[in-house]
């Protein structure tokens, strides 16, 4: 799950992780009104969406006076905002955040992600602030730093401290920016985050470190155990389709394909798809109605898939374990009756009652492609929509 900006620069106050003082405003008005409650004589008014490369897209405007402040602003809310990391269509801008300006001395990039390899949280830093990371990595990774934290011990000082060296910082800018890191490290775990990003992490003109920028990422897997956390979620930043799955109860991420996939379980999932495009199709998205699914379920899978006008397949791939086949079949069934089925489908069941399941569907009436394992029904799948396998 994200979160915005401004969001996780309060969490980082929380955890005494020193950032600048900001309001967010939703108009013009609210955004000059900003000015007055954060004095000084410079701002900066930020775009507030879940995409990176705002500076590079004119989401970012530097404002020397409150009119100023006011037409950026307005400029910005209700504007589509295209960064490197959106579509040609840009996402909507619905609220900014006016932040009070400091004078930069550097601009680093600080980052805490969980290196999957390792299985172990890794701290990165660069002095190539304000660039992202992703090109530093592929032109320069020698300019990034990393330090591995023990989960059970946490990050030390001695660690914190190669850090503050490798980038270069001097007398109070290291003991500014261990303990800067030490406490965003525990933010990082007391949080189950998956990516705690700061680009660019800026020293001031006052030997300060700052989070000029914010980017948090969690773990959806673990927000059951974060009530506050889970409230700080945007839909409106999220693709409408995955809103809808996660308010259903499945698993649902759009792709760029046309054969819809619907599967029971990650890995299966993650199969089907490989084998589609082994067979020269492309999967329209991922779906995991998981073990537990209802009936009820399955439909709304249908309905959402269905939803996505690039669809021109339906590839239902279910091993029944947990799940059971007849639970899917009536799923398929009742969506059918419901929904305009107005592409193939293909339908592979496996497991538990699967022979009623298969019953259930040769009884319905429905036009369905039937297949006794996945090679088959990726075939098919892809045969269907005029494809070559």
């Amino acid at each position: 799950m994200n979160i915005h900006e401004y969001q996780a620069k309060q969490l980082f106050k929380n955890y005494n992780v020193k950032t600048l003082e900001g309001v967010v405003a939703t108009n013009a008005s609210e955004a000059a009104n900003a000015c007055k409650t954060l004095g000084g004589n410079i701002w900066v008014v930020k775009a507030q969406v879940h995409a990176g490369g705002r500076g590079k897209g004119g989401g970012i405007i530097l404002c020397k006076t409150t009119d100023e402040v006011y037409e950026a602003a307005d400029k910005l809310i209700g504007s589509n905002l295209v960064t490197p990391q959106t579509t040609s269509d840009g996402v909507m801008v619905r609220k900014v955040y006016v932040e009070e300006g400091c004078d930069i001395a550097k601009e680093l990039y600080l980052g805490i992600v969980l290196d999957r390899e390792r299985d172990l949280p890794v701290v990165m830093a660069s002095i190539e602030g304000g660039v992202e990371i992703e090109e530093i990595a592929i032109k320069e990774p020698e300019k990034i730093l990393k330090v591995y934290a023990d989960p059970i011990t946490g990050i030390g000082n001695w660690q914190a401290r190669k850090i503050a060296f490798g980038l270069g910082l001097e007398g109070k800018q290291v003991s500014s920016c261990c303990k800067f890191i030490i406490s965003l490290y525990e933010l990082f775990m007391k949080l189950d985050c998956s990516i705690v990003e700061i680009n660019p992490l800026v020293v001031t003109s006052d030997d300060d470190i700052i989070a000029l920028d914010a980017k948090i990422n969690f773990d959806s897997s673990a927000l059951f155990r974060h009530a506050d956390i889970e409230k700080l979620r945007d839909l409106d930043e999220e693709e409408p389709l995955e809103s809808q799955a996660t308010k259903a109860g499945l698993n649902y991420i759009k792709l760029d394909g046309d054969i819809g996939c619907m599967v029971n379980g990650a890995g299966l999932a993650m199969s089907t798809m490989d084998i589609i495009k082994l067979h020269g199709g492309e999967p329209a998205n991922f779906l995991d109605v998981g073990g537990g699914a209802t009936a009820d379920q399955v439909s709304e899978g249908f309905r959402i898939i269905l939803s996505d006008p690039e669809v021109k397949a339906i590839f239902v791939n279910i091993f029944g374990g947990i799940m059971r086949c007849d639970f899917i079949a009536e799923g398929i069934i009742t969506a059918a009756k419901e929904i305009e089925l107005d592409v193939p489908l293909i339908v592979r069941l496996a497991g538990t009652n699967v022979d009623l399941g298969k019953k259930m569907l040769s009884e319905s009436g429905l036009d369905l492609i039937t297949a006794d394992d996945m090679d088959s029904g990726a075939r098919k799948s892809v045969n269907a929509i005029g494809g070559k396998s």
